[in-house]
């Protein structure tokens, strides 16, 4: 293989997409089937594991190519959304249709077996997971989505997938307090680079996954000097945060284990005392 990003190229020795035919060296290659994330949450790992490292997480509805299937149960595929490749349990994935009509927009909401929010709930959906809604119904004053799963959900907690939000910053301000989690992607656990691509999703737009990819991809380079708006992404080898305003980022530590908020000149000097300088600053 030549001159091509692991990560976001499914391809290896023995097996390749179609579309990378004459591009890279494989066995075979494959078109590929297209699939969707039936789980509130599935895991990518680098290999068919469940003791590898969690490389990224697809979210619900998000669409997944799927080019090999194990007898393990493990699918090797590619996401949709940022072409990120690995291994994903094949029991979390579903058909490709029907297509998400709608996205949570609760930090966190249940799935109900019927529209009764006193039944035990069968799952718990995070931030930006895509639903199918096929119908509303009201109950004791409640109104509920209807899902072509047949499940219900509360429908304050869903808007139409071309309501995008407008302010990025904001999105990740709702984020503050939850748990730090390498390879993390949601409102469950989210690393830095996750809740960058987090907070962008839910404004309409797609970003690469890893904070060295962001880097090189994301906006536009202004002078590290320059770098405090709200909104500029600050870059550490490893490392981003958002500027929340003149003197203020917000982050997803693993130094604090979760997302929070810090005066900029304090945690530049603390990631600085472990031999890591700021390495630049984009806007979006």
């Amino acid at each position: 293989m030549r001159d091509i990003e692991p990560r976001l190229t499914p391809a290896r020795s023995d097996l390749a997409a179609e579309r990378l035919r004459g591009r890279v060296e494989a066995a075979r290659f494959v078109p590929g089937e297209v699939r969707r994330v039936a789980a509130p949450l599935a895991p990518l790992r680098r290999s068919p594991r469940s003791d590898a490292p969690l490389d990224t997480e697809a979210l619900a509805g998000d669409v997944v190519t799927v080019y090999e299937e194990t007898i393990e149960g493990w699918a090797w595929g590619e996401l949709d959304r940022d072409g990120y490749v690995g291994y994903l349990p094949a029991d979390m994935l579903g058909p490709a249709d029907p297509a998400p009509t709608h996205h949570v927009t609760a930090l966190k909401t249940f799935v109900y077996p019927a529209a009764e929010m006193k039944l035990p709930p069968l799952a718990a959906l995070p931030l930006g997971a895509g639903v199918t809604v096929v119908g509303e119904t009201e109950k004791r004053g409640l109104t509920y989505a209807l899902l072509a799963s047949g499940h219900a959900v509360v429908a304050r907690h869903l808007a139409p997938l071309d309501a995008a939000q407008s302010d990025f910053v904001a999105v990740a301000e709702r984020l503050i307090g939850v748990p730090y989690l390498w390879g993390g992607t949601s409102s469950f656990g989210i690393d830095c680079s996750g809740l960058v691509q987090l907070a962008l999703r839910l404004t309409g737009r797609t970003v690469l996954r890893d904070t060295d990819l962001q880097e090189k991809t994301v906006g536009a380079p202004v002078s590290i000097e320059d770098g405090r708006l709200r909104g500029d992404l600050l870059f550490w080898p490893g490392h981003v945060a958002i500027m929340l305003d003149g003197t203020r980022m917000i982050h997803a530590s693993g130094f604090h284990m979760e997302v929070v908020v810090e005066d900029v000149a304090a945690a530049a000097a603390r990631i600085a005392a472990g031999g890591v300088q700021l390495s630049s600053v984009r806007r979006l």
